[in-house]
């Protein structure tokens, strides 16, 4: 079992060149993580990476599978993950504004993958994670049909009637 502790890597003793890294993410990574969106999964990590004289060039691959709520009943769902990104460190003093380039002051002396990692797994889910269509806990879609004061009644239709004088000249425009 690895911890957040165990993401990272100490690049001020690496020579110049290429180096490999394999991570293993699973529960307790995500355990540790604030406010994560994921809940536990089981997610394979390759980096790849270049040292250079004033940058370090990562290429970073991961495949797997997460855990995480369903977005219509909020029971787990396991989605699979897969991706692959190439970030850069740039040993420098002033901070940048690319998303892709991630700035290292001279008084660092490793990088800290974890949230680099998290961050690459959340964007890589899809924007809207449900269950198939059939699968979704019942008792949670009624409930929130209940909550949300959605009802079809047929007594809105009786009330057409009793529209707003405003409303109907409104209409009346088309």
């Amino acid at each position: 079992m690895r911890s957040i502790k165990d993401f990272t890597v100490p690049y001020e003793g690496l020579k110049l060149g290429k180096h490999e890294f394999e991570f293993q993410i699973t529960k307790p990574f995500f355990e540790e993580l604030e406010y994560s969106l994921i809940e536990e999964g089981g997610v394979y990590v390759t980096m790849l990476l270049e040292k250079r004289e004033t940058m370090m060039v990562a290429d970073i691959t991961f495949e797997g599978w997460v855990e995480k709520s369903c977005d219509r009943c909020n029971d787990p769902l396991l989605v699979k993950v897969k991706s692959s990104s190439q970030l850069i460190f740039k040993f420098d003093t002033e901070a940048s504004e690319d998303e892709n380039l991630i700035v290292l002051l001279p008084s660092e002396y490793q990088l800290h993958l974890a949230p680099i990692f998290y961050e690459l797994m959340v964007v890589a889910l899809p924007s809207r994670t449900v269950h198939p269509e059939d699968e979704c806990n019942e008792e949670m879609l009624d409930l929130l049909d209940e909550y949300s004061g959605y009802y079809e009644d047929e007594s809105d239709e009786e009330n057409d009637d009793d529209i707003d004088p405003r409303w109907e000249a409104l209409k009346k425009l088309n």
